[in-house]
């Protein structure tokens, strides 16, 4: 049985979807202990997913006509049918969150450098934290366990037990 955490269940799911957005794209996130024993168990299950189908792609031999006139075939690399499914449920399970500018970098060097990526949390999801958490799952021989809770006691005003959960 969930917990209802006092709000309604579409604010519940938003909520969730918030959090387990964040912790992906920032590794880290402090929160109530409550909320994040949810949101253990709802992140976990999307990394999962994304273990189990990251390496389904598909090459493609494709002839294209280049500035020249001459015929070149190109290797193109798609997701498979497993992959794309995942990825579809991911990206509605998820909010998607953008790429932020890094410090003192030109505009034009973000944009040649976020040109390609339209979803980035998802493309991390796949490329960083499930190649990753295999590797682990592999050496261990164990699934699951990717998210840890740190309990940091009550929050100063309204006494809840706070706690830090991150990806370990």
């Amino acid at each position: 049985m969930p917990r209802k955490l006092g709000v309604t269940s579409s604010q519940r799911k938003a909520m969730l979807r918030n959090l387990a957005s964040d912790l992906l794209w920032y590794g880290k996130i402090e929160t109530t202990e409550a909320r994040a024993k949810e949101t253990r168990s709802y992140t976990e299950k999307l990394i999962t997913l994304a273990i189990n189908t990251y390496t389904d792609n598909v090459e493609t031999q494709k002839v294209e006509t280049n500035e020249k006139g001459k015929e070149v075939t190109i290797t193109v690399v798609k997701d498979g049918v497993k992959k794309l499914a995942a990825r579809r449920k991911l990206m509605k399970s998820l909010f998607d969150l953008q790429e932020v500018r890094a410090f003192k970098e030109k505009k034009a060097d973000f944009k040649k450098r976020t040109a390609d990526i339209n979803h980035p949390l998802i493309e991390k999801i796949f490329n960083e934290i499930a190649p990753k958490y295999a590797e682990r799952k592999e050496e261990l021989g164990q699934g699951g366990g990717y998210t840890r809770i740190l309990k940091c006691g009550p929050r100063k005003g309204d006494a809840a037990e706070v706690a830090i959960i991150e990806l370990i």
